[in-house]
């Protein structure tokens, strides 16, 4: 709006005085550099002031040196300055910072040496051109600043990666005694955003509240994005109720924070109050709901969300596509990840990656590296997500040859050094397939020191291979990098469990215990309808739990009729041994399984999902209550 309205004024009759003192109140009020003085020159002579205009465009695009030192030899102070405010700006779109310490020079030697609507503009010039340290020597070297100089040093600081710096300038214009407006107080937020530093935000915060800018919209949302990339969701929920106007980006920060903090209900509810409020959805806006869904395992509301998009033409570019793709696989329907991305208007790197994701996601190595193949022949480059795509399936389906060949061709062909996810992969890889020795040589290769997920990984495989001395060593490894984790002490006295090693048992809780580890409560939930049913073991606290507990019953005698047998000896080894069954069929995921048996019809697909490791479970109603034998049979488990 500021660069173009002096241009649009000239569409404007001169004479008329309303639109004129109009247009001034207007930059007045969103204190803008250029605005003012320029209405103001613009009052006078346009026709001298536009042929102004034509001799300084000739002279850059001639690049010609000596017109353009001439072009602010004639006319009025006032035009002789709105000429130098064009050249300014004519350099900050071309990105020439040479032309642009022209035009400083001919300032420095002119009458506007001290003018500081135009020190700002050079400020702004050499920012754009990308030379933050010619911006703060201009800035050092005014003579008189304004609260617009101060904040527009911030915001270049901000934006160009030294928001420190920034945040420096802040103490130092309060001491001179200038007074912030919104747009300081939204720049140094953003700055403090950048830094994830809420301490800062929260001091910024009650300076707001002093300088009566904390009801301002600018203000209050970078405050709620603050406070939702810090973490704070109830400041930011707080934040965010008290504004007197909000706007679509009001929205969006708040529900990307609760996405973020995997809050799916949260985020999900608040777009349907958005709706209901009447603001508009943009890309943003469906990418953060549609990331929420894919989380929560919500399909149904997916598709809803789908067919809003469809009905409001919003077209399938990459920043909407993928996440579509996405929530889709993630859900546990290929099939439609599929269509989607057959749909997509431009298909680069990361839309394979979501496809990729997906196929390793659901076990189907042969279709990710097919389609692999597939993108190498469309010319697409594959990065470092791709190739952990496809360790991840070799990985799932133990193909471990496959699998350590991509791994090499990953840094040989496409010189891609490899991250510590990719690593961590291919030492769940070697685990899984049972080559432990062979892991833990890959670990002490690792030209990085190994995080705490690599151990995790090599302790889960002792495990399951019942390798006890490594199990050991690697959980050891666990406790000095991580040791709030209650996932590897439950794994480690599980094993010692098996062996009968009831002391070791009990130093393992007693490590707990001193370290005020806390094991996390497993849950489930199913989506039925638009709703999400949550449960966790032994629940009973749904409307329903009689006929949930009844349901069960019914599910564990047909499965037990068919040879079923539960298997204990990796569950609950805290607990006695005659009470494992009985509390093995009260898992949460089973009382879910009952519910959604009891609320959908037969044939239906039926959706699980769990926060430990954040496992779907996919399966398939076959009428318990019918009489059928087969009774339920799953049809896929994605971790």
């Amino acid at each position: 709006m500021r660069r173009s309205t002096p241009f649009c004024l000239r569409k404007l009759s001169y004479n008329d005085l309303k639109g004129f003192i109009s247009v001034r109140e207007c930059h007045e009020h969103i204190s803008t550099s250029f605005g003012t003085r320029a209405v103001c020159r613009l009052s006078t002579k346009p026709n001298v002031l536009e042929c102004e205009e034509e001799r300084l465009l000739d002279a850059f695009q001639t690049h010609d040196q000596d017109l353009l030192l001439k072009s602010s030899d004639s006319g009025t102070k006032n035009q002789r300055a709105l000429v130098v405010e064009r050249g300014l700006k004519r350099c900050m779109e071309l990105g020439d910072i040479r032309e642009g310490r022209i035009v400083h020079a001919n300032v420095l030697a002119s009458e506007f040496k001290d003018d500081t609507i135009i020190l700002n503009n050079i400020i702004q010039m050499y920012v754009k051109c990308g030379n933050l340290d010619e911006a703060r020597k201009c800035f050092n070297e005014m003579p008189y600043k304004d609260t617009f100089t101060w904040t527009s040093m911030i915001i270049a600081y901000t934006h160009n990666g030294r928001p420190e710096e920034g945040l420096s300038l802040f103490p130092k214009m309060l001491c001179l005694g200038f007074k912030p407006n919104k747009f300081t107080f939204s720049s140094l937020l953003k700055a403090s955003n950048t830094i994830r530093s809420a301490k800062h935000g929260m001091h910024i915060h009650t300076l707001c509240i002093k300088y009566g800018c904390d009801s301002s919209v600018y203000v209050g949302t970078s405050l709620v994005d603050l406070y939702a990339r810090c973490g704070l969701m109830n400041e930011a929920q707080s934040v965010f109720d008290g504004l007197v106007s909000k706007n679509e980006v009001s929205w969006n920060a708040l529900m990307a924070g609760h996405a973020r903090k995997e809050r799916g209900e949260e985020t999900l509810s608040l777009f349907q109050r958005m709706k209901r409020e009447d603001f508009e959805p943009n890309d943003f806006t469906y990418s953060t709901v549609l990331n929420a869904c894919a989380n929560t395992g919500v399909l149904e509301q997916g598709k809803c969300i789908h067919a809003h998009v469809i009905k409001y033409g919003v077209k399938l570019i990459a920043f909407v596509g993928h996440t579509l793709l996405h929530m889709y696989a993630k859900c546990g329907s290929v099939e439609e990840a599929e269509k989607v991305f057959t749909r997509l208007m431009v298909r680069d790197v990361v839309s394979w990656n979501s496809l990729l994701t997906g196929y390793a996601q659901h076990g189907l190595v042969h279709r990710s590296l097919e389609q692999f193949d597939n993108m190498l022949k469309t010319g697409i480059q594959p990065n470092a997500v791709t190739f952990l795509c496809l360790l991840t399936s070799c990985s799932h389906a133990g193909f471990v040859k496959q699998g350590l060949y991509y791994f090499k061709m990953m840094k040989k062909t496409y010189g891609l050094d490899p991250k510590i996810e990719h690593y961590v992969t291919i030492v769940d890889l070697l685990g899984r397939a049972g080559k432990l020795d062979q892991a833990l040589r890959f670990i002490t290769d690792i030209p990085m020191d190994p995080v705490a997920e690599i151990w995790k990984c090599l302790l889960g495989a002792c495990r399951m291979h019942r390798n006890m001395e490594l199990g050991v060593y690697a959980a050891e490894r666990v406790f000095e990098l991580d040791p709030y984790d209650s996932g590897p002490y439950v794994i480690l006295a599980n094993m010692y469990a098996l062996a009968g090693r009831r002391n070791d048992v009990a130093k393992v809780r007693k490590m707990m215990k001193d370290c005020r580890v806390r094991k996390e409560p497993a849950c489930s939930w199913v989506e039925i309808g638009n709703s999400v049913h949550v449960f966790v073991a032994d629940d009973d606290t749904h409307p329903q739990s009689k006929e949930i507990y009844e349901m069960w019953d019914c599910i564990c005698a047909k499965i037990k009729g068919i040879g079923y047998v539960p298997d204990i000896s990796h569950v609950l080894l805290f607990v006695e041994e005659h009470e494992r069954e009985v509390k093995l069929q009260h898992h949460s995921e089973k009382l879910a399984l009952a519910f959604a048996c009891l609320n959908t019809p037969p044939k239906s697909t039926i959706r699980i999902k769990k926060n430990i490791r954040g496992l779907l479970v996919v399966l398939e109603n076959r009428g318990v209550k019918s009489g059928h034998r087969s009774g339920i049979i799953g049809s896929g488990i994605i971790g």
